[in-house]
């Protein structure tokens, strides 16, 4: 049946209008692929209406069947009244012009580390293409190995998750990126399942979100995976027994590369007497920190 409200809307204008009104009514939180209601709205409407992501504006003035704005409607409706974010609504993630499949199974992509993989971590990494063997721990969809794999073009791609539902997710992201020779997935405790070897990057977007921060995150971050964000009182239990281990994993010219959100504050009262590297990103330099193996406890 139409939706009651399609004799109101006749363009992707006027339902773009009504999206961005309403998500502002809502008083939507973002973060999840946008910063802002205007484009959250227009990824929601060009996805739904199956048009290019990055051309709105040719589209603006099309009229819509009853058909087509009775589904755009449903989308908006859910995005506002269930606090959804618009990737399980989607099952798409983008980071750094790559496609991810994802759903409720695996945190949405978003990692900053992402965009320091562009450059092959220089010059924390003299040649990126000698680097033999990359290890992402905390892997979730995937995302940052199938990078990973492009970053270091030469490198064997290790990734573990203790979530077997997200590894799901992951299998099928490997797959479709055409990695599955290059990418080995294991299930278990950060190194614990991992055979007996030496890497020259290992990265990681841990669980590192605070017991207080936990209490008052938006509804939208409720959806994901509780064990893929909350780190303990301080949000450094996983990052404690990631330092504490990863020297024996490293090569000796290797890094370990940890993304710890909004928490820096917390890393320097952890782990003030090591020599942290803050690495600059499009959010600044307090998200991602690099330590040289030699300088890792161990």
């Amino acid at each position: 049946m139409p939706h009651p409200l399609c004799a109101t809307f006749h363009t992707v204008r006027d339902l773009l209008r009504y999206a961005v009104t309403r998500f502002n009514q809502a008083e939507l939180a973002f973060g999840h692929g946008t910063t802002n209601a205007y484009d959250e709205a227009a990824y929601l409407l060009l996805h739904t209406l199956h048009l290019p992501l990055d051309l709105l504006d040719p589209f603006l003035d099309a009229r819509l069947t009853d058909e087509e704005t009775t589904t755009v409607l449903g989308v908006i409706e859910r995005r506002a009244t269930e606090r959804v974010p618009a990737a399980y609504i989607t099952h798409e993630a983008w980071m750094h012009g790559v496609r991810f499949y994802v759903d409720e199974r695996v945190i949405v992509p978003r990692s900053f580390i992402g965009e320091l993989l562009q450059d092959g971590l220089q010059p924390y990494v003299e040649d990126p293409e000698l680097v033999g063997a990359v290890l992402e721990l905390c892997t979730g969809s995937g995302c940052l190995a199938v990078l990973a794999a492009h970053a270091f073009p030469n490198a064997d791609i290790d990734a573990v998750d203790l979530s077997s539902p997200a590894l799901e997710v992951a299998t099928r992201n490997v797959h479709e990126h055409g990695l599955d020779e290059r990418i080995s997935l294991f299930q278990g405790d950060l190194f614990a399942p991992l055979p007996e070897r030496r890497y020259d990057v290992i990265v990681t977007n841990p669980p590192y979100v605070n017991a207080e921060s936990m209490q008052t995150l938006p509804a939208e971050y409720r959806h994901e995976p509780e064990m893929a964000l909350a780190g303990g009182a301080d949000g450094m239990d996983i990052v404690r027994r990631i330092i504490g281990e990863a020297r024996r994993w490293l090569t000796d010219e290797g890094v370990l590369v940890v993304e710890i959100g909004n928490e820096r504050a917390n890393v320097e009262a952890a782990f003030g007497g090591l020599d942290l590297v803050w690495l600059p990103t499009s959010a600044g330099d307090d998200n991602v920190f690099l330590i040289q193996a030699e300088d890792l406890p161990g």
